[in-house]
């Protein structure tokens, strides 16, 4: 038995679906970039309010656009991953958020990592609900 090689279309979208989630990934980040250090200069203190805006802002995004994807039908497969995987997955900073809570905890600042943890868990999951609330609101 032998095996058929792929498909050119199915290299071809494999190709361009990984180009759109590199490009997405580029617009994203520097995004992150900006908006988190424009946040973060605004505001006193350690507390990384930068970091805090900047995944609040991403999880109402991915609450809209998955409400717009999965209910409006309105994005297709290479829009969502452009959109979803590439923009905003280079935009949201959980990692960052690891690491700074972290370093917060290493310094022996419990009270403000715990606050961080709290405060970004509880601020995502609101985010992401609000985010389709809305879209749901202004779609239906």
């Amino acid at each position: 038995m032998t095996c058929a090689p792929p498909r050119q279309g199915v290299i071809v979208g494999a190709v361009t679906t990984l180009l759109l989630v590199g490009i997405g990934g580029f617009v994203g980040s520097i995004a992150r970039y900006v908006v988190s250090g424009a946040v973060q200069g605004l505001t006193p203190g350690t507390f990384p309010y930068g970091t805090f805006a900047v995944n609040a802002i991403g999880c109402f995004a991915v609450g809209a656009v998955s409400h717009l994807a999965e209910a409006g039908g309105l994005l297709s497969g290479e829009a969502r991953a452009l959109v979803v995987v590439g923009l905003l997955g280079g935009f949201t900073t959980f990692s960052t958020f690891g690491n700074e809570t972290l370093n917060l905890i290493r310094d022996a600042d419990w009270p403000l990592a715990a606050a961080n943890v709290a405060a970004h868990v509880t601020l995502a999951i609101g985010a992401v609900w609000l985010g389709r609330a809305a879209m749901y609101a202004m779609w239906r």
